[in-house]
């Protein structure tokens, strides 16, 4: 077992007067490791209550730069590492407040070309990702590995958390065994997100990968919790492993990683990325719009619309779209946006799906049409 030294004991005391824990259990904190998906809203306090718990080696995925709009919640960042790495920004972070463990960061996607090569090795998989197929993924390589996955996820004023473990407990797969449909799943990004929630649950999360470390407590395996910060409640539905489970079953059809990311329908990563032939830029619209007059979609929330606003759209919020299409016409050419171009661009395919051809979707949304034309409008 890992010994402490004469500067670990003290700053480590709070926990060897707790009998759960101990020198034996600081001990073994010290010798185990934790690979954090993720270091935006939910691994930032994951990642700063590992490392002030004096996990010995912590192993930090992300590819990310950080920005202004990270800082409402991904508290491991600051004004003063804006545009750098975020496995770098949260690595000096963690190793400011505890230099006595190690951090290994990864700058790269976690993708199932690479999963096997960073997860092997530690002692428990926590999943702070923000997609599907990154969820997915982590699940079948924590159940590949034989380790624990702590899962959370948020959304608004609603999180949820549990402990996928396949030894001793359901996986996430037992839970979803196929993933909801794209247009159905909003993001934070699309969304939002109280600030504080994610501090919420990755506290929860960073409790519960201590405590399965340390083998102590009652754990969320076999439970998923629910909680809403505006009732400032907790749920709790048990969950039971599925004994036909495509993964963690005696006789799983799926045996090693997938191509998750067509599994899901979805991008594990930047929607924007993805080369589109409805895409219209900000620039080319404009030009567009001074000799011809296509209809403005606007697919945002009313509220949205408050911060900024084009005047001559017409808002149907992304919800009603598919309850509102009679107000179309399919001879018209439609510019759809939104914030950034995601709901815009599942928008499209409820369009198409129901007839309409002449589409265009605004690249970048109405923050890129505040950027390259209308600088007067507001960035959010």
């Amino acid at each position: 077992m890992t010994t402490l030294t004469d500067q670990e004991f003290l700053r480590y005391s709070r926990h060897l007067l707790i009998p759960e824990v101990g020198l034996a259990g600081q001990e073994k904190l010290k010798a185990s490791s934790a690979l954090i998906i993720g270091t935006g809203g939910l691994g930032s306090p994951i990642a700063l209550y590992l490392a002030a718990a004096g996990i010995g080696r912590i192993g930090l995925v992300d590819y990310d730069m950080v920005e202004d709009s990270n800082l409402q919640r991904q508290i491991i960042h600051d004004t003063n590492t804006l545009d750098k790495l975020k496995v770098e920004s949260a690595r000096a972070r963690m190793l400011g407040l505890n230099p006595y463990i190690q951090v290994d960061s990864y700058n790269e996607p976690f993708t199932a070309e690479n999963a096997m090569r960073i997860a092997t090795g530690y002692d428990i998989i926590i999943d702070g990702s923000d997609n599907f197929p990154t969820r997915y993924l982590s699940n079948d390589v924590a159940v590949f590995l034989g380790i624990p996955n702590i899962y959370g996820s948020i959304y608004q004023f609603d999180g949820q958390a549990s402990v996928f473990y396949a030894k001793e407990g359901p996986c996430y797969r037992c839970l979803f065994p196929t993933p909801p449909p794209p247009h159905l799943v909003p993001s934070c990004a699309d969304g939002g997100v109280l600030g504080v929630l994610p501090g919420t649950i990755g506290s929860i999360q960073a409790t519960e990968a201590i405590k399965v470390l340390l083998g102590i407590g009652s754990s969320l395996v076999g439970r998923l919790m629910l909680y809403n910060a505006l009732e400032m409640s907790f749920d709790y539905v048990k969950l039971k492993k599925n004994p036909k489970c495509p993964v963690c079953s005696e006789n799983p059809t799926i045996t090693e990683l997938i191509d998750y990311e067509e599994f899901c329908g979805v991008p594990g990563h930047h929607i924007d990325e993805m080369p589109n032939e409805w895409d219209i830029s900000a620039l080319d619209l404009a030009t567009e719009m001074k000799s011809s007059s296509p209809l403005l979609l606007d697919v945002r929330e009313p509220h949205e619309q408050k911060i900024s606003n084009l005047p001559e759209a017409k808002n149907i919020p992304f919800g009603e779209l598919a309850s509102r299409l009679s107000e179309l016409n399919t001879a018209q050419e439609i510019v759809v946006f939104c914030r950034t171009g995601n709901r815009s661009l599942y928008a499209i395919e409820i369009l198409l799906g129901a007839g309409f051809r002449k589409l265009k979707n605004l690249e970048g949304g109405i923050n890129e049409w505040a950027e390259d034309v209308d600088t007067s409008l507001s960035i959010y």
